[in-house]
């Protein structure tokens, strides 16, 4: 069973008794599973922003630290990098989670929904890149290890970089072009 399946599962069987003997009530059952897809997929979104906002918390003591031991001249590279953890992690965070309007022309079906599930799924082994050298770059920080601090910084922007990239491509999989 894959994870995405798995996780929709689980959402599934966690309903309340009254949720399934609604479910059961046709038109209801698909409106209901479509929920369930729509929030599994809030579920990976709101765990991708944790994740990212305790990298960029890691990014945040050693901007503090390089401020401390006064070395100037990545200070500027790292607000940039501070600024691109914020701008990714909020456009995660308040991305549209599978809603289309009564009369949109395009609608959103399962098959899409669950698209856009393993899209996002897919978006957690980038991120889990990203924390891994925050923590990394941070631990380097805590012991006074700067010198190759500009290299991280690179390497740290090209992954959020990577990783919005990505993400831009979301709308084509909730679309279906993808």
């Amino acid at each position: 069973m894959s994870e995405k399946k798995g996780l929709y599962e689980k959402a599934k069987g966690e309903m309340g008794l009254f949720e399934k003997i609604l479910a059961e009530i046709p038109g209801f059952r698909g409106y209901k599973e479509k929920e369930l897809r729509r929030e599994t997929d809030k579920l990976i979104r709101d765990h991708i922003y944790r994740k990212l906002s305790e990298a960029r918390k890691d990014i945040k003591d050693v901007f503090q630290r390089l401020s401390e031991r006064r070395i100037q001249e990545v200070l500027a590279d790292m607000d940039k990098l501070v600024m691109k953890f914020d701008r990714v992690n909020e456009r995660i965070h308040h991305a549209s989670y599978g809603y289309a309007g009564f009369y949109d022309v395009l609608k959103v079906e399962e098959d899409k929904l669950d698209a856009m599930i393993s899209f996002d799924e897919g978006l957690l082994d980038e991120t889990q890149k990203i924390c891994e050298k925050s923590s990394d770059f941070k631990k380097e920080a805590m012991k006074n290890r700067f010198d190759n601090a500009r290299e991280q910084i690179d390497e740290l922007l090209d992954l959020l970089e990577s990783l919005e990239e990505t993400f831009d491509e979301r709308e084509e999989v909730i679309k279906g072009a993808k």
